[in-house]
């Protein structure tokens, strides 16, 4: 026999935004109400959907006689509050005001985090609300929750990881078809892996901003948006594809935050995204299509690994339904669940601080003691070649005879890379420097 519905008085849910996540919420909530009354101890009350035109027809799990335009009057009506609009603004005053008038919130809004998440943080505190956002940071892969409450006991020291599905279908594509960027992004954005502007994707800014959220909730720190050095994938070409290929390697971005400690032991923490090079043998060189992947590093746990799907209505939506069960329960028993932590308050380092391998492609003319001369400028910047290959050009007429050099490196320092290249690209033997890729996970 079923259990009786709980009696307690249903809970007041606002949606903010109806497109695929926001209509896969709703399909959720719809589905499933009764088994999440059992669960939260109430059962949840959907009170309006804000949208910016109500006459748009959003599928039969959008409750057209639900829809409004008057956001700033649903928020101040509701129990909980989902945010699956995106973008800045409206969605902070929105959500704000939603806090002010006593909701809690349940946002995936992983940029007005990043940009602006202090805001809400402290008014969340100030007003004794919740809020959670679990499905801003790689999807349905449960990864804030673990950090902020699995792993509460415990010291992060890094984590590292796949956190965009877009650039990881094209670099993806690229390796096992051969295509060129632009195809592979154009086949991207025919599946729907890709934005019609996929600008946030390909330049890093969409894996730079859950970055900045991972490295706040690992390192008690706040870090911004502003403070994770971000590079994307758009200059990655075929030929940087078959070089990593050769040296048994693959390229994919990644976001790494972790904790670094000088001669002194004192603590510092780096915030990061770039493609990189990494073995063929680690585990993260296997994820393919639009996965995710996110190793942790913790000083008593040690390594855990978290894979699965990264984007995507259903997903999105699981996560979501997660915190708002969270804080619909919370809501129920008269509580709060965890603040932002931002004790440790640590220095946040530039790049040119970190020490990384790096992989260089270099065209340069083909004439005896170029190599000599390549070499030894990065020797006097204190670089250490690992591998070189050199392979001739096809000469069109009426030019000089070009050879491109692929080098490896041991770990240098970033500063002193950028010195030797600033020299190598005045020198008059180096045609252009085509590529400069980072070595990650060896």
């Amino acid at each position: 026999m079923t259990d009786p519905l709980p009696d307690h008085e249903p809970l007041r849910v606002a949606v903010l935004g109806a497109g695929t996540v926001g209509a896969d919420v709703l399909r959720l909530i719809r589905l499933n109400g009764e088994e999440l009354a059992h669960r939260i101890g109430a059962p949840l009350r959907v009170i309006g959907i804000a949208v910016q035109d109500v006459s748009k027809d959003r599928g039969e799990h959008v409750d057209h006689a639900l829809l409004t335009t008057d956001a700033s009057a649903l928020v101040r009506e509701a129990d909980l509050v989902v945010e699956v609009m995106g973008g800045i603004e409206p969605a902070r005053g929105l959500l704000l005001e939603a806090i002010e008038n006593g909701a809690s919130v349940v946002t995936a809004n992983k940029a007005l985090l990043a940009q602006d998440g202090v805001t809400l943080y402290e008014a969340a505190d100030e007003h004794g609300v919740d809020l959670h956002f679990e499905a801003a940071v790689a999807g349905a892969i449960p990864l804030v929750r673990p950090i902020r409450e699995s792993l509460a006991g415990d010291r992060i020291q890094r984590v590292l990881g796949i956190v965009n599905g877009t650039t990881n279908y094209i670099l993806d594509a690229m390796a096992r078809t051969g295509a060129a960027f632009e195809d592979a992004l154009a086949r991207a954005q025919e599946l729907g892996f890709a934005e019609a502007d996929p600008t946030a994707d390909v330049e890093g800014h969409d894996a730079a901003a859950k970055a900045s959220i991972l490295a706040s909730l690992a390192f008690h720190t706040r870090v911004g948006l502003q403070d994770v050095h971000c590079e994307g994938i758009t200059s990655v070409t075929s030929a940087d594809i078959a070089a990593a290929a050769r040296m048994g390697r693959t390229i994919k971005l990644l976001a790494i935050v972790e904790r670094i400690a000088d001669a002194e032991g004192t603590e510092r923490i780096s915030a990061r995204v770039y493609p990189a090079m990494i073995p063929s043998s680690h585990p993260l060189a296997s994820v393919g299509e639009a996965y995710n992947a996110v190793f942790i590093e913790a000083e008593a746990a040690g390594s855990l690994m978290f894979y699965g799907q990264g984007a995507g209505g259903a997903p999105t939506a699981s996560a979501i339904l997660g915190d708002l069960v969270t804080v619909a329960r919370q809501r129920v028993l008269g509580g709060v669940g965890p603040r932002e932590s931002r004790y440790a308050d640590l220095e946040i380092v530039g790049i040119g601080s970190l020490r990384n391998g790096f992989y260089l492609s270099l065209t340069v003319q083909d004439r005896p003691g170029v190599l000599a001369e390549v070499a030894g400028t990065l020797s006097a910047h204190g670089i250490s070649i690992s591998t070189i290959h050199q392979e001739p050009l096809p000469q069109a007429e009426g030019t000089e005879d070009r050879a491109r050099i692929g080098i490896a490196t041991y770990a240098a320092a970033e500063s002193s890379v950028d010195s030797a290249l600033d020299v190598l690209d005045s020198s008059g033997a180096v045609i252009a420097i085509d590529s400069v890729l980072r070595i990650e996970g060896e």
